[in-house]
């Protein structure tokens, strides 16, 4: 049997007809840039996070540095995230010149600790951009406590977690803004790069549509230097699609992480992931902490089973950023967690045949 990492074939399948149709629509206007279908789309993911505003963009990566834009963060500035994340959350700090400060993560959750934030705060830092890892929440209320004691903005870069919760509330809709990915391996994917921020401020809102078309308005009239990162009317319309079956895809992936929880307990040498009682996690990867990964990871292909490493180097200790002084040992917990971690396949489409299978080779790598 071979169980791929992500089966875009499964997923897309029984939405062509729709997705098909949608497009036609698009082809008939050629209307290809800020078409009609990206207002469609805004205004439907608005409405789905209960969030006032949401702007498309051309990426997740582009959404990060537009919201650090629009909050005039810059040249001497300073923002407080994770080292244990993909590059963009932090390179989208680097483009805009201000300084990434790096604090540990939570060993369970993976996501960045509270309780580690303030001893990082000095009089240059403007803000706080906690990460939504591997489709669950931060503890956003510890977080918004320490940005409102220090007058601190707050950026959730959310790429990952399109419909989880906090204590019931939707992930992105805490700090001042949220930013989501749609890159095609998301739990809501493109047929291509596409990003989207949401925010309830409307001087932001007003700013980020600006800051998306080079940061003209009106035409020809530039305020701001900003980017050409326009949301694809094309991928808008595809979007828009599988955003109405988003609710039921999470549902099923929190189904197969309940099966794999099950049935892998007290396997010697793995941890299930945790999540905490306030949050409702999507998924969006199922995150294994291994003893001797890399032979685990070299097992599971070995049978045709898809897995990753999320992610396998931390940021803080990345070449490009050695100019910021951090040295291995800084941050302990990410640094571990770099080594323990192993993603197993949670899509919606994965059959019980398919999980069984995945399970009974992680019990008899670690039986052997």
């Amino acid at each position: 049997m071979k169980v791929p990492m992500l089966d875009l074939h499964a997923q897309y399948e029984p939405l062509m007809p729709k997705i098909r149709e949608a497009m036609e629509r698009v082809y008939a206007d050629h209307h290809y840039i800020m078409g009609p279908q990206v207002k469609e789309l805004e205004d439907k993911m608005a409405a789905y996070l209960g969030i006032k505003h949401a702007i498309g963009c051309a990426s997740g990566t582009d959404a990060l540095v537009l919201a650090i834009k629009a909050l005039g963060i810059g040249e001497g500035d300073e923002v407080i995230t994770t080292s244990f994340t993909f590059f963009a959350t932090a390179s989208s700090i680097w483009r805009n010149f201000a300084k990434p400060v790096f604090v540990d993560i939570d060993p369970q959750t993976f996501n960045l600790d509270p309780a580690k934030i303030e001893a990082s705060i000095t009089k240059n830092t403007k803000a706080i951009m906690p990460v939504h890892l591997f489709g669950q929440c931060t503890n956003m209320e510890a977080i918004m406590a320490i940005a409102k004691k220090h007058n601190l903005k707050v950026i959730e870069d959310n790429a990952q977690g399109i419909g989880g919760t906090w204590n019931g509330k939707m992930s992105c809709s805490f700090g001042d803004i949220g930013t989501l990915s749609f890159f095609p391996s998301k739990n809501l994917g493109a047929m291509g790069d596409a990003g989207m921020c949401l925010t309830n401020d409307d001087d932001l809102a007003a700013k980020l549509r600006q800051l998306r078309v080079h940061g003209e308005s009106p035409k020809y009239y530039h305020k701001w230097v900003g980017l050409n990162s326009r949301l694809d009317t094309m991928q808008a319309a595809v979007l828009s699609v599988k955003l109405d079956a988003l609710a039921d895809w999470s549902k099923a992936r929190r189904a197969n992480a309940e099966f794999y929880n099950t049935h892998l307990m007290g396997v010697k040498g793995i941890t299930t992931p945790y999540i905490d009682p306030k949050a409702v996690s999507i998924y969006n990867q199922y995150t294994l902490t291994c003893e001797k990964r890399d032979e685990l990871l070299s097992y599971l292909q070995e049978k045709g089973i898809g897995c990753a490493v999320y992610y396998p180097l931390p940021l803080h200790v990345q070449e490009c950023f050695s100019s910021l002084g951090y040295k291995e040992g800084d941050l302990p917990v990410s640094e571990e967690m770099a080594k323990k971690v192993l993603s197993i396949p949670i899509y919606p489409e994965l059959s019980t045949e398919q999980k069984q299978y995945i399970c009974d080779a992680i019990i008899a790598f670690y039986r052997n």
